[in-house]
């Protein structure tokens, strides 16, 4: 796949709310996932399928998503761009909020090699 059919095959997938579907799919083995922000207990960087893995089921354990939004890709050579309007319940705080973010996306050969995510505030 180019960069184009990669981005489509996540951006449909996560359009259909199969976001580890899409991971699994898309994502390198040696993938790099960058948060915009320090998560607590979760690192800003984390290297690695494996590890990003972890890092979305400590997503899922953590927050109820009641609604997501996919919009894009907005591509560039071997990078695209997806947008995510999410509305999230924290589990732990009880707090609702709702979260806009961009996600910024790296392929080589077939695969997602590095993806960072930037929030709206």
């Amino acid at each position: 796949m180019n960069t184009p059919a990669v981005a489509q095959k996540l951006v449909s997938l996560c359009q259909q709310g199969k976001f580890n579907e899409a991971m699994e799919a898309t994502y390198a083995s040696s993938i790099v996932s960058v948060e915009g922000f320090d998560m607590g207990s979760m690192p800003r960087e984390t290297r690695g399928l494996d590890n990003v893995r972890k890092k979305a089921q400590w997503w899922e354990q953590n927050h109820t998503v009641h609604s997501c939004k996919v919009a894009g890709p907005f591509m560039a050579l071997d990078k695209f761009a997806v947008t995510f309007d999410l509305d999230v319940t924290d589990k732990a705080t009880g707090k609702r909020m709702q979260m806009s973010e961009v996600a910024v996306y790296t392929v080589e050969g077939d695969k997602i090699v590095h993806e960072e995510f930037l929030y709206k505030q």
